[in-house]
């Protein structure tokens, strides 16, 4: 027998569906939902004095002191909602999204529970992507499109001003410049501006190293002693290995402070900075733990100088900038006039950018200072990636992930992070108007080159943007 279908009048259904909507409509949101909506549309406005007057009135303790600070949400470009975890009426966790980078952070609002239901604390915490919020990894043509929009809205935004280079097997899939060089004079940068790199240059010390490794000159579980035996410092020079001088695990310490203020002008070479420094104790017992070092570089240019017989400058200019034909490539430790230098501007301290007039050195040194531009650093990538400057063998050995830092591993002088599943191995360098990042990935077959001539992270985020959409195959 045929199912006989009930018709339903039309008046009626929609009279039924009305009662439904009532019943399942929108649910009403939270005091605290509220509370994040609000704050996070007056973090995200233009006018910064209407934000700084909305913590007033709306928090009973202020946020933390990034929240307070436009230089921090002029680099995130503020937060989008992606998700609300969960919620009560006077607490509320979410998921956020940076508009101007990747990074995701989970916020927690507590307000008050009575009204207004002023906001009582708000907890912001950087996690990784989520999964649900994974990036799509692009083909090459694909990728450099999508970067091309992405630094031109940095551009705009002024949140980016300098040089971009991406290269797959050695040849470039993207290389453009970006921004002013100067400001004042209205020069624009190209490709063949040089930028500060800053503490990039501990590549070139890495790898001059592992070159007298490999020549059989150093071993790395030597002592330094073994080297410098008339180091100021007997028990530091004792019990300190080459190896974790270069993984930052040494306890020797940093440089900058009351003492290299005082002689900044005086510190040219290695032994004047270990003249300064040298009597120092380990800060920890050697191999221990992670702690960033400086001046632990400074000595690994030490131990090349008393190997070799050649000074650091002469060293890395010899074996590692003239066999990578990096000729636009300079450590900084002379005079020599620097052409088609990019001026440094920087908003720390500052609500405006100003140009970055005196450096955080006199000179450079084998932990940072040089200049460079990114087709020379494509060269050195190059080389690297066509065992010319180390034999495979040795190439592995020092790019390879063996002390965990904040951000990755440390190799030996190298930094090895991954992202979205893209492993990598390279070095950032960041000071005053000046930010930069040197990478391989994906077993070398890319090298993704960004310097800035502007305060962090506006470089990083570039790097990051990219190696997150890094094909993992080629196209079929």
């Amino acid at each position: 027998m045929p199912t006989v279908l009930r018709r339903i009048p039309a008046i009626c259904l929609i009279v039924l569906m009305s009662v439904l909507c009532a019943a399942q409509g929108p649910a009403t949101k939270s005091p605290a939902e509220r509370q994040l909506a609000a704050w996070l549309a007056a973090y995200n406005a233009t006018d910064w004095s209407a934000y700084l007057a909305f913590l007033k009135t709306h928090f009973v303790t202020q946020p933390e002191r990034g929240f307070q600070d436009p230089a921090f949400r002029d680099r995130t470009g503020g937060y989008d909602l992606k998700k609300i975890e969960s919620e009560t009426p006077t607490a509320v966790t979410a998921l956020l999204a940076e508009r101007a980078g990747d990074g995701f952070v989970r916020a927690t609002l507590t307000v008050e529970p009575q009204q207004p239901h002023r906001i009582l604390k708000l907890d912001v915490n950087l996690i990784p992507r989520p999964a649900e919020f994974a990036l799509p990894h692009l083909v090459d043509q694909q990728l450099a499109a999508a970067l091309r929009e992405r630094l031109a809205d940095e551009t705009a935004s002024d949140r980016f001003s300098g040089a971009v280079l991406v290269a797959d097997q050695g040849k470039p899939i993207l290389a453009r410049a970006y921004g002013l060089a100067d400001r004042e004079h209205n020069v624009p940068n190209t490709l063949e501006s040089r930028f500060a790199l800053a503490s990039m240059n501990k590549m070139f010390t890495a790898v001059a190293l592992m070159q007298q490794v490999q020549a059989g000159k150093v071993a790395l579980d030597d002592p330094l002693e073994k080297y410098l035996p008339d180091y100021p410092n007997k028990e530091l020079a004792a019990k300190v290995t080459i190896a974790e001088l270069l993984t930052n695990t040494g306890g020797t310490g940093d440089i900058w402070g009351p003492e290299f203020e005082q002689h900044r002008r005086q510190l040219h070479t290695t032994q004047d900075y270990i003249h300064l420094f040298g009597n120092r104790a380990p800060r920890f017992q050697p191999g221990t733990r992670w702690e960033y070092s400086n001046y632990g570089f400074i000595l690994l240019g030490a131990v090349i100088e008393k190997v070799s017989g050649q000074s650091y400058s002469e060293y890395v200019h010899q074996h590692i900038f003239r066999r990578a034909g990096m000729n636009a490539t300079s450590l900084g430790m002379d005079d020599t006039p620097t052409p088609n230098l990019s001026t440094g501007y920087t908003k720390m301290g500052s609500a405006r950018w100003t140009a970055v007039t005196d450096t955080s050195t006199n000179g450079g040194s084998p932990a940072g200072g040089g200049y460079s531009t990114v087709g020379d650093l494509l060269r050195f990538a190059n080389a690297l990636r066509l065992d010319k400057l180390l034999d495979a063998q040795y190439m592995k050995l020092m790019t390879t992930g063996r002390v965990r830092n904040p951000f990755g591993f440390d190799a030996y002088g190298f930094g090895v992070q991954t992202i979205n599943g893209n492993q990598c191995f390279g070095h950032n360098g960041s000071s005053r108007g000046v930010n930069g990042d040197f990478e391989m990935c994906l077993n070398s077959r890319y090298a993704v080159i960004v310097l800035a001539n502007m305060d962090p992270p506006a470089a990083e985020q570039i790097s990051e943007f990219i190696i997150a959409r890094l094909a993992t195959a080629s196209p079929q």
